[in-house]
């Protein structure tokens, strides 16, 4: 059996879906999350609403980032996000490069592990970067290690993170059962 490794999953949505709001989209994909294969939730963090990335023009997007425990190799996990991202209303095929969607699930981080094959990247070639998946994920996990870029608090310390803001409690978490990190 394979042994049990943590993954980092960053979610995102700007479009309601068949949950409702990208706020109840996001809490409903994060208890999904946990219910995967070989796969636990450990942590979720809160929500934050940010700026569109590349095609500007649309609406803020809400952001959260998970951590798993997962005995799913990468390939694996990879193809149950992309069936969980299908069952909540996302059509990739019909979904524009950095557009509007229901619900957007990137592999981050497996493990300590740096893949690069086609259709799987990790750690995500752009993670480093974006401060719609470094703050959330800094909320939950700041010491954890990107391979061949650093520690997760350091690099969101480089990152512009103007425009992204942690939703309050009461608007975006309560009683959605999600995990905390600190903050």
């Amino acid at each position: 059996m394979t042994p049990q490794v943590i993954a980092a999953v960053g979610l995102g949505g700007n479009l309601d879906g068949p949950c409702g709001s990208p706020e109840a989209t996001l809490r409903q994909a994060m208890v999904a999350l946990g219910s995967l294969p070989r796969t636990q939730l450990l942590r979720g963090s809160s929500l934050f609403r940010t700026p569109a990335w590349g095609d500007t023009a649309q609406p803020d997007f809400i952001n959260a980032v998970a951590l798993l425990g997962t005995c799913l190799p990468p390939r694996e996990l990879l193809d149950a996000l992309l069936a969980l991202e299908r069952r909540f209303g996302r059509d990739r095929s019909r979904s524009a490069h950095w557009g509007p969607r229901t619900l957007d699930l990137d592999l981050l981080l497996h493990g300590g592990q740096a893949i690069d094959e086609p259709g799987l990247h990790v750690p995500h070639p752009h993670l480093h970067q974006r401060a719609f998946v470094l703050l959330p994920l800094a909320q939950i996990a700041p010491d954890l290690q990107v391979p061949g870029r650093g520690q997760v608090a350091a690099l969101l310390a480089r990152v512009d993170a103007t425009g992204c803001v942690a939703l309050p409690a009461h608007e975006a978490d309560a009683g959605d059962g999600m995990v905390r990190g600190p903050g």
